[in-house]
């Protein structure tokens, strides 16, 4: 379908001469890095923090804010002043919705016309198939995000008033409610949400913002709809949200079981069940794409990073808040292995056929993630001239792996190396972040082009595989 935009996208630019052709991909890329750069300056500004801050670190923070992530280099709640904070949140709000969303949500708000090219960036970031009210799905999605991180931001801050005066805890509730349904780790505590780990309400409310962020506005917005028309006539839920749903669920239940399997003689040995069962909750789900955390992740064991890493490198769903190569990839991919070993032909799912070209768009995406990944790693290790003398270098292989992957998408989970990071390794993690929330693909079609080209065809030969 994103070829089908493109294509169309083109034609339109090709009946107006004399103007810029600029693609969709690059359009949605430059949005996001206008607003980086954007974000960077007023950080730098001195009333933006405490005792100033340099240009790399204000341009990781920012980068981390827009991109949805929440790895810091620096303290957000004692080096940032209060109005720091404040843009802090706005990069975040804007990064989670889309840059491009809400300059369609001025236009209409003030009556302009809003042109071919954000229609089709629209339909693109919120719409599985096309949709003639594909304006109406962006408003409930400001309805929808404006409720849901106002209740959350209530019920955190009922929370936090007995401990903090009335506006720090009306502060906080708000920063960590739109950080939350944003899926970004960010955290006005130096100790992230450790402290309240045992905490219902906290937990509860933080991972659901956290999900609801997460699975996806056209999931939302379907899931909306079908409650409200199901009464009246027979209604079912397309296989994006099913896929999204199930998929989501697995892997929450999944990551928790892991969990509590790899850490109940580690930073579980000796907690009480109850509490138990709520950090491996919140850490499984907090894992895929939202960064806060309720352990210190730097004391967990190999095998449960392994089990993170997997899980971020997966991530949230499309037209998410999200980072990761999505959930549905996961669900195609896993319908794909199942009708090989069956012995299908086809891929389905829920007694659908995937059709030939998205299943080569999930191939293609995973590979070049992973390529991806193993790239910026390499990098990264080079920028680390004195791993050879220190001690616990092995150690250091998977901490540096897990903040790759973890800026990949866009997580923003840590063992503790950010603040370790060189300045070109700080700009090697600022280039996975911003990757990792504009999207693989979408970088590939930057420079590839988004449509097939016909090429030369030869004569087939078999090879020996596997």
């Amino acid at each position: 379908m994103i070829h089908l935009f493109h294509a169309m996208a083109a034609k339109a630019e090709r009946a107006k001469p004399g103007k810029i052709k600029i693609s969709l991909s690059t359009l949605i890329m430059l949005s996001y890095l206008g607003f980086i750069l954007a974000g960077t300056a007023v950080l730098l500004l001195p009333f933006s923090t405490t005792n100033g801050i340099s240009f790399i670190d204000a341009l990781f923070t920012s980068t981390s804010a827009v991109c949805v992530t929440g790895l810091t280099v620096v303290d957000t709640g004692t080096v940032f002043s209060l109005t720091g904070q404040i843009v802090v949140a706005i990069l975040i709000q804007v990064g989670g919705l889309g840059v491009m969303t809400f300059s369609v949500i001025l236009f209409l708000s003030f009556g302009r016309r809003v042109s071919y090219r954000h229609r089709m960036i629209m339909q693109e970031v919120f719409a599985h198939s096309p949709r003639e009210d594909i304006y109406k799905v962006v408003k409930s999605i400001f309805v929808f995000t404006g409720l849901t991180e106002g209740l959350g931001a209530l019920l955190l801050f009922i929370y936090w008033l007995p401990d903090f005066d009335l506006f720090q805890a009306l502060h906080l509730g708000i920063f960590h409610s739109i950080a939350a349904f944003c899926n970004a780790g960010f955290s006005l505590f130096s100790g992230n949400l450790m402290e309240y780990r045992a905490s219902p309400l906290v937990n509860l409310t933080i991972c659901g913002l956290i999900v609801l962020g997460g699975i996806g506005f056209p999931v939302v917005y379907e899931i909306a709809q079908w409650l409200k028309i199901r009464k009246t006539r027979q209604k079912r839920l397309s296989v994006q949200a099913k896929s999204v749903l199930i998929t989501t669920l697995f892997l929450i239940v999944a990551g928790m079981g892991f969990f509590l399997w790899t850490e109940h003689n580690n930073v579980l040995k000796g907690v009480p069940w109850g509490e138990s069962l709520w950090i491996a909750l919140f850490q499984s789900v907090t894992t895929r794409t939202a960064g806060f955390n309720t352990v210190d992740i730097g004391l967990l064991t190999n095998s449960t990073l392994l089990t993170m890493m997997i899980l971020m490198f997966w991530g949230a769903s499309p037209g998410s808040t999200g980072g990761g190569v999505k959930t549905t990839t996961f669900a195609v991919v896993c319908a794909f292995m199942w009708s090989r070993l069956r012995g299908s032909a086809h891929v389905n799912l829920f007694k659908r056929t995937v059709p030939p070209e998205t299943l080569a768009r999930s191939i293609a995406l995973i590979v070049l993630s992973i390529g991806l990944i193993e790239t910026i790693f390499f990098l990264v290790l080079l920028t680390r001239y004195d791993l050879p003398a220190s001690p616990g270098v092995r150690g250091e292989f998977a901490d540096y792996l897990f903040e790759v992957i973890s800026a990949f998408g866009t997580v923003g989970l840590s063992t503790g190396v950010t603040p370790k990071l060189s300045f070109m390794g700080k700009f090697l993690i600022i280039i996975m972040m911003f990757i990792g929330r504009v999207g693989v693909l979408t970088f590939a079609y930057i420079f590839a082009g988004a449509e097939a080209r016909g090429g030369i065809q030869h004569a087939e030969q078999n090879l020996m595989i596997g």
